[in-house]
């Protein structure tokens, strides 16, 4: 039980029979200080840099102990802590209006682990780290055209990762999980710094004063129950989610129903077709893109509304894809700046941003009639229409210079702008009653996307194997969204980013798609330059390896179905860290296996070429999926040529039968 207890001269925070923390008259627990910040931001990247700090120098002044309360006078402010139950501290700030920076020491152990703080691609364990908390493109120009060059001159080790500072990320959180077993989150929106590198304490510095919590538990579900049960839960994804393989295409109808034949033939067990053009295409240097102008293009697409009903009767939904923006060349992009439904600039034109060769105007979801239009676009031309879900793109090019009409700095604004893009989709969704029924998934994210988004994807990853942002890279990311609190995530299978002689090779795809299996969605793509990549039909081996693991995912059915509704009522993800239930040095290490519920252990082949996999096995009894040999606790090279993808089962699972019959498909 979370207490504070009286000592001489200072004040126990406690819990049970641990100390956690010790407050004395002249101590300063927290500083703030005042400082501004600019922001450069070129195709949803940024490079911010700060102004040296003013720091006020607090120090506690005078301490009261009420019975759950421990009320701190700082020398300018009030510091509130308060027990919430029997694990939660809430503490509060009055009265610090002249500050605009806040430092937090937390005590730390050395052997201490951290993860979360939203979505990480390059890192899992974050201990000896510096994360930038900020919403952004998680992969820009820059990166790229230094891999290309790289690539060009015959280097190409995978496994080479970038200076950790260099990262950014879609989706940003302030919030992170300890092997202490306690979560930290903090309620500001602003930009937010975590130290995890010193020994002794973590240094936590939010760009405004805000109000923090942390929870502590006997277990890392117990935690996250918590944690979600104060910041929101994802609900239960719609029944056809499982049924299957949602495969990717464009290029019209016609095209479209080429694909499903080809999927249906060979036993692939489509259950969706996604094609993103739905609304017309953009051919630009660096791919084949999209006309973000949210109408139903009936050249593109001739007889779709047809198809659509047609296909739902096979149990095959068809969806979109959609995003915040709009083509300035596009009749909707006529219409909302004829409306003052855009972001405006300084002088009072609408802003527009670059996304990769084209400039894009963006939707002001502060306005509510523009909120409100952008809504009923997707109820009317998305829903209506006959669409089974779509990718609700973007979020995170919110630029710190704009207008809004609201009036909100933008500064404060740029973190919450993809919750705010979420709630729109799901509002719209929720109005047409089509919850449970309708899937759309985000790519951007902070902490309000918790409760508002119905699924994550893991963004535009590499068509390779590179451990920073190929196909290695979408483990920890998926493992550190659980840590945060949000349980369902998944990736594009072959990824995306195709450039020049970074395109996907047959091999990728495979080792993809057989991971993804083992996630609560199996969706492909066909990238950003898809004659350049290898399709779910590129030959009869990718084609009956698709057909494999797409009746695998879908026999996984009942057991996917049990987690993703345990996410839906507790909060524990179905992608699972091996540390939540194995209280071992190792488990709390490994970035590149994870559990798919309780009793699925996936350990994905990570290399080229490879025809075996080491694997770390933590304490408990498994069975090796394809072999059948029983292994306990420690390191196995297990074969793993393409399609048998390490997967081992507990032996006291209650599927356990069900799971060894998975060889046989």
């Amino acid at each position: 039980m979370l207490r504070f207890e009286q000592g001489q001269d200072s004040v126990n925070l406690m819990y049970f029979d641990r100390q956690l923390y010790t407050f004395k008259v002249g101590d300063n627990p927290v500083d703030f200080g005042k400082a501004a910040n600019s922001y450069k931001m070129s195709h949803g990247s940024f490079r911010i840099k700060e102004k040296p700090s003013e720091f006020a120098g607090q120090t506690i002044q005078d301490m009261k102990l009420e019975e759950k309360m421990l009320t701190l006078q700082m020398t300018n402010g009030v510091i509130e802590l308060r027990c919430i139950g029997r694990k939660r501290l809430s503490v509060h700030f009055t009265g610090f209006g002249a500050y605009n920076r806040m430092y937090l020491k937390l005590p730390a152990l050395k052997d201490e682990h951290v993860y979360g703080t939203g979505e990480i691609f390059s890192e899992f364990d974050l201990r000896g780290k510096k994360v930038n908390c900020w919403v952004a493109e998680h992969i820009n120009a820059l990166q790229v055209s230094k891999k290309l060059v790289r690539q060009t001159f015959g280097i190409k080790n995978t496994e080479k990762k970038q200076k950790f500072s260099n990262y950014e990320t879609y989706y940003a959180q302030p919030t992170f999980l300890s092997s202490r077993k306690y979560y930290f989150h903090s309620f500001s929106t602003a930009r937010c710094e975590f130290d995890f590198s010193r020994s002794d304490y973590h240094l936590i510095k939010t760009d405004s004063i805000e109000d923090f919590t942390i929870g502590f538990g006997e277990s890392f579900e117990q935690l996250l129950t918590d944690l979600t049960d104060l910041l929101g839960r994802q609900p239960e994804l719609p029944d056809w989610v499982y049924d299957g393989q949602i495969i990717a295409s464009q290029g019209g109808t016609e095209e479209m129903l080429k694909h499903l034949k080809t999927a249906e033939e060979y036993g692939l067990c489509p259950n969706g077709v996604w094609i993103q053009d739905w609304e017309g295409r953009r051919v630009t240097a660096v791919g084949k893109q999209l006309f973000w102008n949210w109408e139903w293009d009936k050249e593109l697409y001739p007889d779709l509304d047809k198809q659509i009903k047609l296909l739902n009767e096979k149990g095959i939904k068809v969806l979109g894809y959609c995003n915040p923006f709009l083509a300035v060349e596009k009749p909707l992009y006529k219409y909302a700046t004829e409306h003052g439904y855009c972001v405006k600039d300084k002088e009072g034109k609408d802003y527009l941003v670059t996304i990769t060769t084209f400039p894009a105007a963006m939707i002001d979801l502060s306005n509510k009639e523009a909120y409100d239009w952008m809504k009923d676009i997707i109820k009317k031309n998305m829903i209506d229409f006959g669409l089974s879900g779509w990718m609700a793109d973007f979020g995170e090019y919110l630029p710190t210079d704009c207008v809004l009409a609201s009036g909100e700095d933008p500064e404060q604004v740029h973190n919450t702008w993809p919750a705010r893009w979420a709630r729109l989709n799901r509002e719209a969704v929720e109005e047409a009653g089509k919850l449970g029924e309708i899937l759309f998934y985000t790519r951007a994210g902070h902490t309000g996307t918790l409760k508002q988004s119905v699924m994550m994807w893991n963004g535009d990853n590499h068509v390779d194997f590179s451990i920073d942002f190929g196909l290695p890279s979408v483990i920890p990311a998926m493992l550190s969204l659980t840590c945060c609190g949000f349980g369902l995530s998944h990736s594009d299978i072959g990824g995306y980013t195709t450039f020049f002689n970074l395109k996907r090779s047959e091999e990728l795809y495979m080792r993809w798609c057989e991971m993804n299996a083992f996630t609560p969605l199996m969706r492909g793509h066909e990238g950003l330059n898809p004659d350049l990549n290898a399709q779910f039909d590129a030959s009869e081996e990718v084609l009956r390896h698709g057909a494999k693991f797409g009746k695998i995912h879908k026999a996984l059915k009942p057991y996917l179905k049990d987690a993703v509704k345990y996410n839906a009522e507790k909060g524990v993800g179905v992608v699972r860290p091996l540390f939540f239930y194995y209280d071992e040095q190792s488990a709390y290490t490994e970035a590149y296996e994870f559990l798919l519920g309780r009793d699925i252990l996936v350990a994905p082949v990570i290399k080229a070429g490879a025809e075996k996999r080491e694997v770390y096995l933590p304490n408990d009894e498994w069975v090796h999926l394809w072999s059948g040999k029983e292994y306990s606790r420690g390191k196995a090279i297990v074969p793993a040529p393409v399609g048998e993808i390490p997967v081992f089962i507990r032996k006291s699972s209650p599927f356990k039968d069900e799971f060894i019959n998975l060889k046989n498909i």
